[in-house]
């Protein structure tokens, strides 16, 4: 079988046994939503969404079940950013629409989450910037980045500049490896303890 947001995304990561049968799970979305949570509940929120790969359709379609209000797809290939749009409008409650990504991309004034879900800043290429205006990054919004490698990536960096709240990769890691123990397990271990590790790993000051 499949677990509520798997089957709507069409994406599973992980297999999980209850009740004598086997359910497919996605944590991706799971794991971002919580690191979210943490400092923003996204339930009547206005987001805009960078990319349109599997971390994006999870990230997308966990929002949209927890309440988000409006999610804008940004993204370069016109065919992925409307066919996500579309399955996010037709299987979940958000309202999502598609916007091609042309040159710096202004952020909306009305938008409360800003997500950058494409690998843009992935080590190797930690000196790549998004094609964003900076200047329509206002204190108000908070902005996160899936990218734990390096955890602080440029724009993490520039958003906090810019008085943002910022969410870096490493809660959507975290929280994905806490809800995939819980899983198989039934047991909660402390989200503290794996993140100390990974910044550790990383040297994160």
């Amino acid at each position: 079988g499949l677990g509520e947001s798997a089957a709507i995304m069409q994406a599973v990561n992980c297999a999980v046994r209850r009740d004598g049968k086997y359910i497919g799970e996605n944590t991706d979305g799971k794991g971002f939503l919580q690191s979210l949570k943490e400092t923003v509940d996204p339930a009547g929120k206005n987001m805009v969404m960078f990319g349109a790969g599997g971390a994006a359709r999870a990230i997308g379609v966990e929002t949209a079940l927890a309440g988000l209000a409006s999610l804008t797809v940004v993204n370069r290939s016109e065919e992925r950013g409307r066919e996500l749009t579309a399955m996010l409008n037709e299987r979940t409650p958000v309202e999502a629409e598609f916007v091609m990504w042309q040159g710096d991309f202004v952020v909306p004034p009305s938008t409360d989450i800003v997500v950058n879900a494409t690998s843009i800043g992935l080590f190797p290429d930690v000196d790549a910037r998004m094609a964003l205006d900076l200047s329509s990054l206002q204190p108000a919004m908070v902005v996160a980045d899936v990218i734990v490698n390096p955890p602080s990536t440029h724009l993490i960096r520039d958003a906090a500049q810019r008085g943002c709240q910022v969410i870096d990769g490493i809660g959507m890691l975290v929280n994905q490896g806490v809800i995939g123990v819980k899983y198989w397990t039934g047991i909660d271990v402390d989200p503290a303890v794996m993140r100390a590790k990974i910044e550790e790993i990383f040297q994160v000051a």
